[in-house]
């Protein structure tokens, strides 16, 4: 599986036959209603030629759900794209409409598309309806767990299973997330082969140096995360 970091919290799954698009925040629209949260990163225009076939908005904060970003997407009429997305966000995100598969994702829900499994995980976050994804690459028998937005929650620990290959969490512990303290408690409580830190350096100067997991990788916005 071939993975791509797209700063915040998206990220770009790839395993040859299915693309998976999770939380793209490709704007600058966090700024216009937050003045002090102003994007340091440049968006980089190349990813909204990629046609994905599934597409996952974790919760509705706009840089989760950025209305800027998701009509690139789903204005698009040549390619049907299943969206998967909790009762929060699946009104928004029918409205665009264009004979699109939108599929309201609650924690526990079960998407299979192709050789990908899809699973709604709980989160502990300010949007109640705010789920995780468990993405299950069936024939090469990986597992890969974005927990989108949350806190420490014993309730996560429940809906998971007992092993995983790799983890996506955040660290930057503002907005109801996770500190590093608590990201680190959470990745050595699951015990993850991988732990990838995420939710850093868009708006703030957070950076996930002296991170402790069992294996962390460091990702680099718009590069690959070699797992």
């Amino acid at each position: 599986m071939k993975i791509t970091w797209l700063g915040q919290a998206g990220l770009l799954f790839d395993n040859g036959k299915v693309k998976i698009m999770v939380d793209p925040y490709l704007s600058n629209s966090v700024e216009q209603i937050e003045l002090h949260n102003v994007r340091r990163v440049p968006v980089d225009e190349r990813f909204f030629d990629i046609r994905p076939d599934v597409m996952i908005f974790t919760h509705d904060h706009l840089d989760h759900f950025d209305p800027e970003t998701a009509p690139r997407f789903l204005s698009n009429t040549q390619k049907q794209i299943t969206v998967l997305c909790p009762s929060s966000v699946w009104q928004k995100a029918r409205a665009y409409g264009n004979r699109h598969n939108y599929v309201q994702f609650n924690r526990g829900t079960e998407w299979t598309e192709k050789d990908v499994r899809f699973t709604a995980i709980f989160a502990a976050h300010s949007d109640p309806y705010a789920i995780g994804i468990l993405i299950e690459d069936l024939k090469k028998r990986k597992n890969y767990y974005v927990t989108g937005d949350t806190l420490y929650h014993r309730n996560v620990f429940g809906d998971l299973p007992a092993k995983i290959d790799a983890v996506f969490l955040p660290i930057n512990g503002v907005g109801n997330n996770m500190n590093r303290i608590d990201a680190e408690r959470f990745a050595e409580r699951i015990d993850a082969d991988t732990v990838v830190p995420l939710h850093f350096g868009m708006f703030d100067s957070i950076f996930p140096d002296g991170f402790r997991a069992k294996r962390v990788v460091i990702p680099q916005i718009y590069q690959e995360i070699k797992i």
